[in-house]
C-alpha cells in the first residue's frame, strides 16, 4: 500500500515538473480535476472506514455475548446432578480455552478450522451430557435451564465466527487504494506545476496512507495493532479456576 501511494505521489511530482513550462494553461484544469477527485476519494475513504468500524464493533459485541453465554452455562451446569455436572464443568473449561484460541487465530485459516472442529466436538459431548441430566430429572427446572443456556452458547459461537469472517468487501478496499493513489498523483502534479515544495505532498500522502492502514487494520480482527480484545473470555476463564459456587447434589 505504501509503495502504491508513494509511487503515485512521486510519479505525479515528476510529471508535474516536466509539464511546468506549460503551467499557465494546465494550472486551472488540473486544480479543478484534483479537487473534485479528492472530494470523491474522501467520501470513499470515509465509507470504507465506517464499514470497518462497524464490523469491528460487531466482533467486540459478539465476543462479549459469547463470554456471557458460556458463563451462564457454566453457572447453571453447577446445578445439575452428577456425574453430568463434573463432566460438563470440565468440558466448559476446555471450551473456553478454545474460544480464547480463536482470538489469536486468523479467520478462515487451517488453525481456526481445527479449533472450531474441536469446539464442535465439545458441543456434541456437552449436549449428550445435557440429555443425561434431563433424563435423570425429567421434571426438574435446573436441567431445563442448563439446556437453554447451552443452546445459547452454541448459537453465540456461530454468531462470533460469522462476525470474524464478515470482512469489508475487497472491491471497496481496492477502490480506496486506487482512488487514493490517483488523487494523490493528481495533487502532486498540480503542486509540482505550481512550483511548490514536496512537504504538502508528503503530508497529504502520509495522512491518506494512515487512514488506509487504519481501515485495513480494523478489517483484520486478529492481526495488526487494532485487534478484538479477549478480555471478557479471559475474565471468564479466570473465574473458572475458582471452586464452583454451587455444591454438587
Amino acid at each position: 500500500m505504501l509503495a502504491v501511494v508513494a509511487s503515485a505521489t512521486f510519479g505525479g511530482h515528476l510529471l508535474g515538473a516536466h509539464m511546468r513550462k506549460e503551467s499557465d494553461t494546465l494550472r486551472e484544469p488540473f486544480g479543478v480535476l484534483q479537487a473534485a477527485l479528492l472530494g470523491v476519494v474522501g467520501l470513499i475513504l470515509a465509507f470504507g472506514l465506517s464499514l470497518a468500524v462497524g464490523r469491528y464493533e460487531d466482533r467486540r459485541a459478539a465476543t462479549v455475548a459469547e463470554a456471557n453465554a458460556i458463563g451462564t452455562t457454566y453457572l447453571r451446569a453447577q446445578l445439575i446432578a452428577e456425574p453430568a455436572r463434573s463432566e460438563s464443568l470440565d468440558r466448559l473449561r476446555r471450551y473456553t480455552d478454545l474460544a480464547l484460541e480463536i482470538t489469536r487465530e486468523v479467520p478462515s485459516s487451517p488453525a481456526i478450522r481445527r479449533t472450531t472442529a474441536a469446539e464442535g466436538l465439545l458441543q456434541r459431548q456437552l449436549w449428550r451430557l445435557a440429555g443425561q441430566a434431563m433424563a435423570a430429572a425429567p421434571v426438574g427446572s435446573a436441567a431445563r435451564l442448563y439446556v437453554d443456556s447451552l443452546n445459547s452458547t452454541i448459537d453465540q459461537q456461530s454468531v462470533r465466527l460469522s462476525a470474524l469472517n464478515n470482512r469489508v468487501p475487497g472491491a471497496v478496499l481496492a477502490i480506496e487504494v486506487i482512488g487514493a493513489a490517483l488523487a494523490l498523483g493528481l495533487l502532486a502534479v498540480h503542486i509540482s506545476i505550481l512550483g511548490r515544495g514536496l512537504v504538502p505532498m508528503l503530508v497529504a500522502a502520509t495522512l491518506v496512507t494512515l487512514l488506509l492502514l487504519v481501515t485495513f487494520d480494523l478489517d483484520r480482527p486478529t492481526r495488526g495493532l487494532i485487534t478484538v480484545p479477549s478480555t471478557p473470555l479471559q475474565a471468564l476463564r479466570a473465574s473458572m479456576a475458582l471452586p464452583p459456587a454451587a455444591r454438587a447434589h
